[in-house]
Formats: C-alpha cells, structure tokens, sequence
C-alpha cells in the first residue's frame, strides 16, 4: 500500500497562491491514478483535481477550474496542486489520494490510499 504526505498548505489572503505536495512511497508510483480532494467543515470530502497515471488526463471541479493545476512527477514520486488566486471558499482540509488504476478517478470511494490532510486557509 502506497503511503502519502502532504506538504504546502498554510495561511494566505484572498487572491494569493500556494503549492501543496504530496510525497508517495513505493516504487509503483507509475501505476497510481492521483487527485487532491478538499473538506470543508461540515462539508463532504470533494474531489477539486485528478490526474492519470501518465499525466495525460486531468479533471478540475467547476469551482477550481482555470486557478488551480494539478501535475505529477513520477521520478519523484510526487504529485502537485498549484493553486492561484485563491478565494476565502478555498479554504479547507486538502487531502492526497492514490489508487492503482489506468482511468481517471474522481470519486472519492475509488481512492484507497490517503494522506493525512494539509490545512489551507485564505483570509478575505
């Protein structure tokens, strides 16, 4: 089983960026669908960016569209979510997820593996 770390999250003002990391073990890397999911609270774990397993296909949510970007670097074993011009709605637990597969996965029962959370807080 895949183990993840998130990295990146803090506290930043409306229209700011910042870059969460997520660090993988393993040597299977490769083999990973990724996507960064989002909980609010009281709100439901949504997923905000997907990735493939090569990085050929991504998915954004409405929301995040044309601010956020996710990419991978499979020789680090990493995956990235650049956010800009972030909005105080934004603000949320960021959590990490891997599941071995070829598709694109977007829905959080398709994640089996997780990371811990990284907080993201934007002040208006």
């Amino acid at each position: 089983q895949v183990q993840l770390v998130e990295s990146g999250g803090g506290l930043v003002q409306a229209g700011g960026s910042l870059k969460l990391s997520c660090a993988a073990s393993g040597h299977t890397f490769n083999t990973y669908a990724m996507a960064w999911f989002r909980q609010a609270p009281g709100k439901e774990r949504q997923c905000v960016a997907a990735i493939t397993w090569s990085g050929g296909t991504t998915y954004y949510a409405n929301s995040v569209k044309g601010r956020f970007t996710i990419s991978r670097d499979n020789a680090k074993n990493t995956v990235y979510l650049q956010m800009n011009s972030l909005k105080p709605e934004d603000t949320a637990v960021y959590y990490c997820a891997a599941t071995r597969t070829r598709s694109l996965v977007i829905i959080r029962g398709g994640y089996d593996a997780w990371g811990q959370g990284t907080q993201v807080t934007v002040s208006s």
